[in-house]
């Protein structure tokens, strides 16, 4: 496995695997690796001659700067975790090597209302710089494949859509949420959860999956404040909690109306924001 800092040697050394016919893989991460990514790379392994990851903490997407100070940097256990997973090469630029004065801006697209919903009423500008720096990422790697994962379910539709509208040839493959053994989303940011919200936490899951077990007994609307309630009662400040239409990401009126549906939610235990969502 090998380790880049600069743009110009991780494009060198991708060229060199492109020219002896390898197909490239890319995971992109912002580090504080958990089980969750390294499914990713495995599953990039599996389907690839040539596995790149990024480790960059974007500063672009993050609408709260404490939450940019806080984020969890844990660069040697990243590195060896991804050692062992079969990744062929790291990526950890600066944010000056990603961010040039002469970088190619992102292409205009339009996200329709991809944006707008979910997490991005909480969190304004946080797609905007999302899509700047996967963008960016995916310019320098040039990959065939791209491994996003699906508990950022909001992240990787906006990216499909972005690369549908850019004409891109990147296949975009979502894999599955991991989870604890009890049911908690895999997240670099459990680990800032204490002992007493980390009993709590699992209860997001068991309230997504009983939701599952509401089709055809309640209204939509009466699901989503149900479930609200739930985490409410639990200690949980609840952001949103939706179900939605899986491509475009907007409220639906009954399980009928779409053919994918995603219940999707965002809740703080104390000051730390976990997501989830399961496709229904």
């Amino acid at each position: 496995m090998q380790i880049f800092k600069y743009v110009k040697k991780l494009q060198e050394r991708v060229a060199e695997q492109r020219k002896a016919g390898k197909q490239i893989g890319f995971v992109p991460t912002m580090g504080a690796l958990h089980q969750g990514h390294i499914a990713l790379i495995e599953r990039a392994a599996a389907e690839n001659d040539y596995v790149v990851c990024s480790i960059f903490v974007n500063p672009t997407q993050f609408n709260d700067a404490s939450d940019l100070v806080k984020y969890p940097r844990t660069i040697n256990a990243d590195l060896a975790k991804l050692y062992a997973a079969g990744c062929s090469a790291v990526f950890v630029p600066t944010v000056a090597e990603i961010y040039p004065k002469n970088a190619a801006p992102t292409p205009v697209v339009d996200f329709e209302q991809l944006m707008e919903v979910l997490e991005g009423v909480h969190r304004p500008g946080h797609f905007d710089g999302m899509v700047q720096v996967v963008h960016r990422l995916l310019d320098i790697a040039r990959p065939d494949n791209l491994y996003m994962g699906q508990k950022d379910y909001q992240q990787q539709a906006i990216i499909r859509h972005m690369l549908k509208a850019i004409a891109s040839e990147i296949k975009l493959t979502t894999c599955k949420t991991v989870r604890e053994n009890d049911g908690l989303a895999m997240s670099s940011r459990n680990t800032r959860l204490t002992e007493a919200q980390r009993a709590i936490a699992p209860t997001i899951h068991a309230t997504l999956t009983s939701v599952a077990e509401k089709i055809g007994e309640q209204s939509i609307q009466d699901i989503e404040a149900w479930a609200t309630e739930q985490l409410t009662k639990k200690g949980f400040v609840v952001d949103y909690f939706s179900i939605v239409d899986g491509e475009s990401l907007q409220s639906i009126e009954s399980f009928e109306a779409a053919d994918t549906v995603v219940v999707a939610t965002a809740a703080y235990l104390g000051d730390i924001r976990l997501i989830d969502n399961l496709i229904l």
